[in-house]
């Protein structure tokens, strides 16, 4: 039986792929500060992964690990011009540090043959969107690290592979933090547009983890049928 570490299982597109991944047989421990909101059948660990002394303690306790899917994210609408330092802080915290720690702590749990690391991007790691602010920056950063990192592991001979998905608008709580002070916009969003569902970016997930050993897919950009850039 396989083991996945999922990061941010507790919401949105996180847990969405912890039950995918538990329907597919595997044993999955959620890494989250929510534990409470863990779907069934999920192993809790808790951590604040703004803190690099909680993400060391959680991988210290970990047995051997075959996937890691790194999905805690946040998005503040935190402009460059005028945005909250603060927030541009805990951003990047979450979505580019602990990420890359928590891909670095992995490798030292993987098996000989090689694991598979998934990080959830966005894409606004390809284009900036006109409400990016630093957000974006982030999930760029992401983009960079996954493609940087297999290239590590490429020349030392490392078989990990390492994929991302860059979804577009998907229907999770995130967007509640993302339009905070903004809920018209949001609705008019929802209105105007059917976003992808965290079940549809696990379905994806479970396909990109279940590819023959020869293939390692990277990237895919997913956007709802109807959102138009």
């Amino acid at each position: 039986m396989k083991t996945a570490l999922i990061t941010g299982a507790s919401s949105g597109i996180g847990k969405a792929i912890a039950e995918a991944l538990i329907k597919e047989g595997m044993s999955v421990i959620g890494l989250c500060r929510s534990i409470d909101d863990l779907p069934p059948g999920v192993t809790p660990l808790p951590c604040d992964l703004r803190e690099v002394s909680q993400i060391q303690a959680a991988f210290a306790d970990l047995p051997q690990l075959d996937i890691l899917v790194n999905s805690a994210g946040l998005a503040y609408l935190s402009r460059l011009s005028d945005g909250s330092p603060e927030q541009w802080e805990e951003m990047w915290r979450v979505n580019v540090h602990a990420l890359s720690l928590c891909c670095q702590l992995s490798l030292t749990l993987f098996p000989d043959t090689g694991g598979h690391i998934l990080n959830l991007s966005s894409m606004s790691g390809h284009r900036v969107p006109p409400t990016g602010g630093f957000y974006a920056s982030t999930k760029f950063a992401v983009r960079a690290i996954s493609e940087a990192l297999r290239c590590e592991l490429k020349a030392a001979g490392n078989k990990t592979r390492i994929s991302s998905i860059s979804p577009g608008f998907v229907d999770t709580p995130l967007l509640d933090h993302y339009f905070a002070g903004r809920a018209d916009e949001l609705q008019t969003a929802r209105d105007e547009i059917a976003m992808l569902t965290p079940e549809a970016i696990a379905a994806t997930a479970v396909h990109l983890l279940s590819a023959p050993p020869e293939v390692e897919l990277n990237d895919i950009l997913m956007r709802s049928a109807q959102q138009s850039v």
